[in-house]
């Protein structure tokens, strides 16, 4: 019963934190859900206890199955490496990825369509901002009307 309690428990918080807007946080999270799925894997391979993998040692019969725990190996280490390369490129970065920043040349191949603002949305921005501006000018200066009579 503990380890599909803890496999819901990792499953459940790498989930939530990959969900976040942080990329520290969706690299914790993507870590804690490849340690779920790796005990997932070993549970399906180890229903109770078995004797070594090896012929010269067990039985066949009584031998664990090492198809699971070699799966298992390879993904600690890919989840190894793409810890590495997030956490590398979170570093290199120039902010959190929770504002958007201007694109010096909308035609540039190295923007990112998702997260960038276009310089034609940055002026609709702009003279939205101002409208707003003006609308409460002039309230203020109806109130100072309503206030000299």
């Amino acid at each position: 019963m503990i380890i599909p309690l803890s496999i819901a428990i990792l499953a459940g918080g790498g989930v939530y934190l990959v969900m976040q807007r942080s990329m520290l946080r969706i690299i914790v999270g993507m870590t804690l859900f490849s340690h779920a799925t790796n005990l997932f894997i070993m549970s399906t391979g180890t229903t109770t206890w078995r004797g070594e993998p090896f012929p010269s040692l067990t039985d066949l019969q009584d031998a664990a199955d090492p198809v699971p725990q070699a799966f298992v190996l390879t993904a600690i280490v890919i989840a190894m490496a793409t810890t590495t390369y997030m956490l590398t490129l979170s570093g290199l970065g120039s902010s959190d990825d929770t504002t958007a920043h201007a694109v010096a040349d909308e035609d540039s191949p190295l923007q990112t369509l998702g997260r960038s603002t276009t310089m034609a949305e940055l002026a609709a921005a702009d003279a939205h901002a101002a409208k707003q501006e003006q609308v409460a000018y002039r309230r203020a200066q109806e109130a100072q009307r309503k206030e000299g009579h």
